[in-house]
């Protein structure tokens, strides 16, 4: 019997250092890209690929990822007040009345390996996705979306990859992979590999279809620096027994984990958004011809 990815991960306990002081009593996820937080599009994508369980390992601090999609009824009720429709029929579409969420409390910043493991309970012994808001992806149909189809015929562990320079290697989980049929199938994964010693330019990115396996894996880890469990390890540890795949997704990258990244993805749905981007793209213009 083939299964379905209903379940995703979303790993929001990080503290989000490279954005304070934004990030000191705000979540990182929480950021917005033109009017929408960043944990939001990654919600929105899983939705896209029939997910409905959303299942947020949250830390301190993380409440306002809660509120955001809870319902809110004193700004509800003013907006119908206001008879302001349209604001309204936006927030009560954040989060679909299919779709449900369940919130567990990481403890202790031990790693992304650890941070997934934490979700064993509730996911069980189904396969899940795991989505990293970090990475905004905009990709028509989502990545999430072609991996969830990958699934659907390989019923394989899948992880989201792209080609990297050589010198950001460093930065990332790297794989090396083979020809499987149609796929491409992963035959090792080094964490964070110095550009001399990495298998290739093909990095992991924030994106994992994994099954229920994984979660002994991790939890046979060896805890690394900081007392951290990598997802990588519980990964090689994987693919060793089964097949694990790697997607090339159709799409681009925003790694909002990094300032630049954030600031090339506000600047690139700002020239998409319907109510902006005209205005913007000739301000836009108007700067670099050097007027005002």
């Amino acid at each position: 019997m083939q299964k379905r990815i209903t379940k995703a991960v979303f790993p929001v306990a990080g503290m989000g250092t490279r954005f304070l002081p934004a990030t000191k009593a705000s979540p990182k996820e929480m950021l917005p890209v033109v009017d929408k937080p960043l944990i939001q599009y990654a919600v929105e994508e899983a939705l896209e690929a029939g997910i409905t369980e959303l299942i947020f390992i949250t830390g301190r601090n993380k409440r306002s990822i809660e509120d955001h999609f809870d319902k809110a009824y004193e700004l509800e009720t003013e907006l119908e007040l206001r008879n302001k429709q349209k604001l309204l029929d936006t927030v009560q579409g954040i989060l679909p009345r299919s779709a449900s969420c369940i919130y567990i409390r990481q403890t202790e910043a031990l790693g992304l390996g650890h941070a997934v493991l934490c979700a064993r309970p509730v996911v069980g012994r189904e396969p899940f996705a795991v989505i990293l808001a970090d990475d905004l992806i905009d990709g028509a149909p989502g990545a999430m979306q072609q991996m969830v189809d990958v699934f659907a015929e390989s019923q394989s562990s899948i992880l989201g990859v792209e080609h990297v320079a050589p010198q950001e290697t460093g930065s990332y989980g790297i794989v090396q992979v083979t020809p499987h049929a149609q796929w491409q199938q992963v035959t090792s994964i080094v964490e964070k590999p110095k550009p001399e010693d990495a298998p290739s330019t093909l990095a992991v990115v924030g994106r994992y279809i994994l099954t229920a396996n994984i979660f002994d894996k991790l939890q046979h880890v060896l805890p690394g620096a900081g007392g951290e469990i990598q997802l990588t390890d519980g990964i090689a540890a994987l693919l060793r027994e089964e097949t694990v795949l790697a997607h090339p997704f159709h799409g681009q990258r925003y790694d909002c984990g990094s300032k630049l990244g954030y600031l090339k993805a506000t600047v690139d749905y700002a020239l998409k958004h319907p109510e902006v981007a005209g205005d913007f793209a000739a301000w836009l213009a108007s700067q670099a011809r050097g007027t005002n």
